[in-house]
């Protein structure tokens, strides 16, 4: 695993993944995008984040348009995003859709019941994304970096908003 570090940032690239994987996990709701062969599309899907596993799992709907451009062009990236403590994630990597009727009963949550019935339901499928790259932006939280931006438009300085590392999953 290599990361981009600048000096401001020395965190060693195990402990930025660690911080990468358990943010996805804590903000649950990801923008996941996809690629048509002409523009991006990014649409909200809670993720079920498994570390352990490698993976991050979407239980989704047979008929999306998501899953043809999955098929097509497996390229995709999630982005998490806690605008309340300024915390962001990003992850890249591939996607595959499948009908894996084990694990999406395994995954299957009583949230899922807004948009299906039950576990059982064979309209659901599931996306499997798997990470190659993290990034990660995580500021010490609002009042801090309020107060860091107050710092910085009386001084001239730029502020200093947290860590910005970038890791190999």
């Amino acid at each position: 695993m290599t990361k981009e570090r600048s000096d401001d940032n020395p965190q060693p690239p195990h402990e930025v993944a660690d911080r990468i994987w358990e943010l996805a996990e804590k903000i649950d709701i990801a923008m996941f995008t996809t690629w048509d062969g002409e523009q991006q599309h990014s649409r909200p899907l809670s993720a079920r984040v498994r570390r352990g596993e490698h993976a991050v799992y979407f239980l989704v709907d047979a008929e999306g348009g998501k899953n043809s451009q999955v098929e097509h062009f497996p390229a995709v990236s999630c982005a998490w995003a806690d605008n309340g403590h300024y915390k962001y994630v990003v992850m890249s990597g591939s996607a595959r859709l499948s009908n894996d009727r084990e694990k999406i009963a395994a995954l299957w949550s009583d949230f899922d019941k807004a948009w299906w019935e039950d576990a059982s339901d064979p309209s659901i499928r599931l996306m499997t994304f798997t990470p190659d790259q993290g990034e990660l932006w995580d500021s010490p939280g609002k009042t801090v970096a309020l107060v860091k931006m107050v710092l910085a438009a009386v001084t001239g300085a730029a502020p200093q908003m947290g860590d910005n590392a970038k890791v190999n999953l």
